[in-house]
């Protein structure tokens, strides 16, 4: 059934690709006479080179960049961009297509692991309109069927682009003079049927006006499905501590009501309150792939006014749908009340309500009573799964004048404008207050306060009890929207001296300029998102927000050519740059900042077939408008463990003094729980104090062409080492609770570093209704420290055996540390080769020691057959977190998981490997028809419960953005030119 469900999947999407391509070509081919020519490649009459605003072919940068080429491209067949970058070595995932709970309806990219927000996303050397108030762009944007070359630069380039490039930019090069028409169309489908993605572009491009102008059109649509976490291995959540499968959360059904003393919850028949049996499996709702619809539009032009006087011109539309889905809402700990004689409560749980709040039963426990219920926790199932949809737009136009003021002098002049909009649609909320409301009832019919046609609500049934009714009432959605615009204006005077200096062979080039930025934000939640004690199970609240800065800069850089065809010298060339930036943050009392960032490198080949390069550069990254304006509000993070928890005060006068100070009631102790399904709050925010990060990066390396010993093989070595100071970073939850609770004995009840964490009032516990639970206090601050360093490898070597032609590439990165700091006092932890919430200044997504690809391609007569072969290292759990669970997984409840029974240890991962096949059929170059098996020996992902990490990067059981959880997966891709 399966096989039967890929066939007819793969068959029918390629069949009706090919079919719109033939009857396309047909009618084109009926108009024209001779036949339509074949779509051209871009040409180098305007060569860009990542990494240098100076655009000259024959010189050498000292910057290393990794190069993905449409080739790679369209043998992978990727349907998102995303899919294709997170999987490089020496790139950590950012919020990708297999985060669900994290999503923020945008796909990114973090280099190094150093954050999304320390890196930049150019289109063609250009930036782009950032999506969210972190300044990252939403990869979705990028005209993919119209890149030519991915170029990845991993090191600081802020002199050349500006702010945000601390740790590299990623740089999406598109085809120029484009001719011909290009369509083409892509199919994937998982082994189970499911996960069913499409991809289709249409690429028209012609020459006007005598080849003095070319103009391009793109349109494309791309279409994802869901995959739901169904898999053995992800369809209960098992406890990374425990081991023991059953959901993993206390918010479950029957309702489940927390004393300071203990947990109730409603016995399977309903008759009474027992103490608690039945946690909530949340994962079947939750997604590994979430779902995708894309439409975009991309043209381009440029058209020689006179000579050496070219006007150019693009814009870009793209509209992006995209979904996470969760588990449904629920009423998560909040302090409610109830009538005594409310008709949903029988007398035997009324009583037992009545004692366990020491109510006295008889007359004190009767109708008139308002009887309290400390926390109450209950899955609302009845409303179906949470869904948050986001609808993005983005708008985004370029024009510019390029004018040879002379023959190696020209002046390019540009301005760009750029809007994004997204509006976020939260679905299959609770609405908090009017669970209380329809809890005041002493009849089914009617509620005392019958406002909004308020319908009375059964809280004390099993699953399915909730009626529809009731549902209609109790339930609501909730609306953001977030513009973003960027305004640019950028002019380059570009050239050379004219005549070689120092016995060199090619002149000094040089690039000046000037340019100026303006970014502004602007966030709009509806009065339900503004009130964190209103939807269940949200997050905590999102409050408006208005931001923007503008930034004028000046730059220079030089590269000069100092030595060539001498002994020892074929070649010596330094380059240096230079950047002045002055930043006007437009925001009363908010500071305003000049800052300088500058680079130098060197390149020296002694004789042929070896170079050696060398780059230093100061990069410096200004706070965006999300780290200056963002409101303080009280959201979620990670924390498996809480020492308040369980029998740990007992007897320990010391932390039970703090345990008390940090808001947890006096009856609560011995009895406190660890964080639900292991999120605690945190509260935290903005800072508009906060001041430019500066980060020193230096790359060195060699780049062997021994053409003479070996034909066409190319191997280059680079070492880099980054370090960022004044780190903008917020404290992760293992530095709170170490600068309180690290020396237990050393705990005080009165240090600001234990006061400042806030327990839930009701239960004791770091999680709750956030607005009474403020958990731990993550403020942003300047007082953090990255640093990473590793060497990174590429090996490339092609041979033709007669009509056979071999080629074999290799991509690798082994990273030595990457250390984060979140001030001077905490903990300056090393990630990589470890998994944890607290590792990874950003997501929390794994940094393996070794990673590396390595493809093998064989070539005869039009067909091509290809593997890849990906490796991650070994990984295991940070020392410093603790220790999680090693053993036989067992079912909790009523879980029936395939992995009990078995032997797992969540405490360490082997290395991975993973192969992908493609086959590849070319005829005359018009038509490419590639047939691809992804995952091809169908390895399942590591299991290492549901608290290992973040909730972004671990989820289902597993690391999804780095381990595929999909397993084998078929597609099928068809290109046609002409």
């Amino acid at each position: 059934m399966k096989t039967a469900k890929i066939i007819r999947a793969l068959s029918l999407g390629s069949a009706l690709s090919v079919l719109a391509v033939a009857s396309f070509a047909t009618s084109a081919s009926a108009q024209t006479a001779p036949a339509a020519p074949e779509a051209q490649p871009e040409t180098t009459s305007d060569v860009i080179v990542t990494g240098t605003l100076i655009r000259n072919p024959n010189l050498t940068s000292s910057t290393p960049v990794s190069v993905v080429s449409s080739a790679e491209i369209e043998k992978r067949a990727f349907n998102t961009t995303e899919e294709l970058l997170r999987t490089l070595p020496g790139v950590s995932p950012g919020v990708g297509s297999q985060v669900n709970n994290g999503s923020n309806g945008t796909n990114t990219i973090d280099l190094r692991g150093l954050g999304v927000q320390r890196n930049i996303v150019l289109l063609d050397g250009n930036r782009l309109v950032p999506s969210l108030a972190n300044g990252a762009t939403d990869l979705n944007v990028i005209p993919l069927a119209l890149v030519s070359r991915v170029d990845v630069l991993t090191g600081g380039a802020s002199t050349t682009y500006g702010a945000d490039a601390v740790s590299g930019v990623v740089n999406f090069i598109t085809r120029r003079d484009f001719t011909g028409i290009d369509l083409r169309a892509s199919n994937k489908v998982l082994q189970s049927g499911d996960g069913y993605s499409f991809r289709g572009d249409l690429t028209v491009g012609a020459n006007f006006a005598d080849d003095r102008g070319n103009a391009v059109l793109s349109i494309g649509y791309t279409k994802v499905n869901p995959v739901y976490q169904i898999q053995p291995f992800a369809l209960f959540g098992i406890s990374s501590t425990s081991g023991k499968a059953s959901g993993a959360s206390f918010t479950s059904v029957p309702t489940t009501i927390s004393f300071a003393t203990q947990d109730l919850q409603v016995s399977a028949s309903g008759a009474s309150l027992v103490p608690q049996y039945q946690g909530f499996n949340f994962n079947p709702y939750n997604i590994f792939q979430t779902p995708l619809v894309r439409k975009s539009a991309y043209a381009a032009t440029h058209y020689d006014v006179a000579d050496g006087v070219e006007f150019y011109a693009r814009g870009m539309f793209s509209s992006n749908t995209i979904k996470s889905i969760i588990a449904p809402s629920g009423v998560f700990g909040n302090a409610l009340t109830i009538p005594a004689n409310n008709p949903y409560l029988n007398s035997t749980i009324r009583d037992q309500l009545c004692t366990a709040n020491g109510i006295a039963l008889g007359a004190a426990c009767n109708t008139n009573t308002a009887i309290p219920l400390p926390g109450v926790y209950r899955r609302l199932v009845e409303l179906g799964p949470r869904q948050s949809e986001y609808v993005n737009n983005l708008y985004d136009a370029r024009v510019g004048l390029k004018v040879d003021i002379t023959k190696s002098m020209t002046l390019d002049v540009s301005a760009s404008y750029g809007r994004s909009e997204q509006t976020s649609t939260q679905s299959g909320y609770v609405l908090n207050p009017r669970v209380q409301q329809a809890l005041n009832a002493t009849n089914t019919t009617t509620c005392i306060d019958p406002t909004g046609n308020c319908v009375p609500l059964n809280l004390f049934g099993a699953a399915g009890s909730i009626t529809p009714a009731q549902v209609a009432f109790i339930q609501g959605q909730s609306t953001i929207r977030v513009n973003t615009e960027l305004s640019q204006v950028h002019a380059v005077l570009s050239g050379d001296f004219g005549s070689p200096v120092f016995g060199a062979s090619q002149p000094i080039s040089y690039a000046v300029g000037a340019e100026y930025r303006k970014y502004t934000y602007d966030r709009i939640p509806d009065a339900y998102a503004q009130d964190p004690s209103t939807l269940g199970g949200a997050g905590g609240a999102t409050l408006p927000f208005t931001g923007s800065y503008n930034v004028k800069e000046a730059f220079g850089e030089i590269i000069a050519p100092l030595m060539s065809d001498k002994p020892f010298f074929n070649e010596l060339t330094a380059e240096a740059g230079v950047r002045y930036s002055s930043y006007n943050i437009n925001a009363p009392g908010s500071p305003h900042f000049n800052t300088t960032t500058y680079k130098a490198g060197l390149t020296w080949e002694p004789t042929g077939g070896i170079r050696f390069r060398g780059n230093y550069q100061r990069a410096v990254r200004a706070p965006n408008i999300g780290e200056l304006f963002a409101p303080v509000v009280t959201g979620l993070t990670n924390l498996t463990l809480d020492p308040c928890a369980g029998a740990a005060p007992v007897g320990n006068a010391n932390l039970t003094a703090v345990c008390l100070a940090q808001g947890a009631p006096a009856g609560s102790i011995g009895a406190i729980q660890n964080p639900s399904a292991g999120q605690a709050n945190a509260t935290g925010g903005g800072n508009p104090n906060l001041l430019p990060e500066k980060a020193d990066t230096f790359t060195i390396g060699a780049v062997f062409t021994p053409h003479d010993l070996v034909p066409n093989l190319t191997i280059t070595v680079d070492y880099y080492n980054l370090k960022v100071n004044n780190a903008i970073t917020a404290a992760v939850p293992g530095d709170v609770m170490d600068a309180c609770f690290k020396n237990i004995t050393a705990a005080s009840a009165t240090s600001p570093a234990c006061t400042s964490i806030r327990r839930n009032p009701a239960n004791g516990r770091l999680s709750g209704p956030a607005a009474t639970t403020f958990g731990l206090p993550t403020p942003l601050t300047n007082n953090g420290r990255l640093a990473t360093d590793g060497i990174d490898v590429t090996i490339n070597w092609n041979h033709k055996f007669g009509d056979v032609r071999l080629d074999l590439g290799f991509l690798g990165n082994w990273t030595d540390h990457l250390r984060f700091r979140a001030s001077p006092s905490s903990v300056n932890r090393d990630c990589v080769g470890y998994y944890s919430s607290n590792c990874g200044p950003s997501l929390g997504q794994i940094q393996p020691k070794f990673s590396w690809q390595q493809r093998t391609s064989l070539s005869a007569y039009g067909v091509t057959g290809s593997l890849l072969w990906r490796h991650i290292d070994k990984v295991s759990y940070e020392p410093a977190a603790g220790t999680l669970f090693s053993g036989t997984v067992v079912n909790s409840g009523a879980a029936t998981s395939a992995l009990a029974g078995t032997t797992q240890n969540f405490n360490r991962i082997p290395a991975y490997n993973y192969f992908d096949f493609s086959l590849q059929f070319e005829v005359q170059k018009k038509f490419l028809l590639t047939l691809g098996v992804q995952n091809l020996f169908n390895k399942q992902p590591p299991v290492v419960g549901g608290q290992a990490g973040t909730t972004t990067a671990n989820s289902g059981n597993t690391f999804p953005s780095t381990y595929d959880p999909l397993g084998r997966s078929f597609s099928a891709a068809v290109k046609v030119a002409f």
